[in-house]
């Protein structure tokens, strides 16, 4: 049984401005939510216009939203997304680097292509908004300032049937622990969260298509034997990004009920599909739709 009040005390996240990529739907969204009921300034970001204006005028009841309209792979717009930030509340205080791609096959299907648009989003678009904000507050001085990734628990396990993505967040996860170590000293502290199976309605549907969610059941994979709650995903967030977490840098924290631990490589589960089964589950996903 989980709690369902915030973790931490109310205005927790007084006076903060919190940028997450992706902070429109899903998990992304719990995240900011979180965020304004602990008195944070939240500026959410997505490519889809409708849907981000849509999410940030019903959060809107919680505190001050900013929505930016921002594709993490162009540099360009990551910094227009910067100085709209800073245009609206001055400053930034942290970092989430939320925004995400992924689907399921065998790897011997995939193309180039396929590889390069799940490594542009999840890897370069990591480092886009790193890259924007680190180097401003270097540049101007400002200390105090927190880089979240979110990552995945086969980061450092790899996984059949994900690989771009594996591979996309290995590299996440190397540019966490590496900034910890070099731009501690400009009192940036860089973290990371590996959560396990959360589901969304979104990407949930694609890495788990049609019948599939209910023939690999991923509740039988994690030894508590449930699924996560966006609340506790949420309630970890912010607490690496508030003050109480000012000594934790370069930390990968695994919020998955054991699964991992369990049997590592969230995928590998796939291989009990039969050949012939994936044009059809290629079909799905793709006429899939996320939120």
């Amino acid at each position: 049984m989980s709690a369902k009040a915030p973790m931490l005390r109310e205005g927790a996240l007084n006076g903060m401005v919190v940028v997450i990529t992706g902070g429109g739907t899903g998990l992304g969204r719990a995240m900011a939510e979180q965020c304004l009921r602990l008195g944070a300034s939240v500026c959410i970001t997505s490519r889809k216009k409708e849907s981000l204006d849509k999410a940030a005028e019903e959060m809107s009841a919680l505190g001050t939203v900013l929505p930016v309209v921002c594709d993490v792979r162009d540099w360009e717009q990551v910094e227009a997304m910067r100085e709209a930030v800073l245009s609206r509340f001055g400053k930034a205080d942290a970092l989430v680097n939320n925004a995400a791609g992924n689907f399921i096959s065998p790897t011997e299907r995939l193309s180039s292509k396929a590889f390069q648009t799940i490594i542009d989003i999840v890897l370069m678009g990591s480092v886009n908004c790193t890259l924007s904000f680190g180097k401003h507050w270097i540049a101007q001085g400002e200390r105090d300032r927190a880089i979240l990734n979110i990552v995945t628990t086969y980061a450092w396990t790899g996984s059949g049937y994900v690989v771009p993505s594996a591979c996309a967040k290995a590299g996440v996860l190397a540019l966490t622990r590496s900034l910890a170590a070099e731009w501690g000293r400009h009192g940036i502290r860089c973290n990371a969260v590996a959560p396990g199976p959360f589901p969304t309605k979104g990407a949930w549907s694609r890495l788990m298509p049609g019948e599939l969610v209910e023939k690999f059941d991923m509740r039988k994979k994690v030894p508590l034997g449930r699924l996560g709650e966006h609340h506790e995903l949420a309630d970890l967030v912010t607490f690496l990004l508030s003050p109480y977490s000012a000594y934790i840098n370069g930390e990968v924290v695994t919020i998955d009920g054991g699964e991992w631990l369990k049997g590592a490589g969230q995928f590998n589960l796939l291989e009990q599909i039969e050949p012939g089964m994936w044009d059809a589950i290629e079909q799905l996903v793709r006429g899939t739709k996320g939120s």
